[in-house]
């Protein structure tokens, strides 16, 4: 069971909800992104997200038409979710 903080922006408030691994996460549309795909590898309890975000995510799986792999688009930096940019030269290259 994951406790899923969302901020409602258009209340401005926090909204908590408690859900399993395989039930969809809130505002989404027709189940297309579960809790366990919105978690990735995170070994958090705790997932926290946006309104907004996940009213986005419904229309670019409208749009995109198939499933959209999420893995690594909602980790937090420390779980490994940030990747650092790689130089296209390395300087001892010129």
């Amino acid at each position: 069971m994951a406790k899923i903080i969302v901020f409602n922006n258009d209340t401005d408030r926090m909204e908590t909800y408690y859900r399993g691994e395989d039930e969809p996460m809130p505002y989404n549309t027709n189940g297309t992104l579960r809790v366990r795909e919105f978690r990735g590898s995170s070994r958090s309890s705790t997932l926290w997200t946006t309104k907004r975000t996940m009213q986005s995510w419904n229309s670019q799986r409208y749009i995109y038409g198939a499933p959209i792999p999420v893995g690594f688009a909602f980790k937090r930096p420390w779980e490994g979710g940030h990747r650092k940019p790689k130089p296209a030269l390395c300087w001892n290259s010129i």
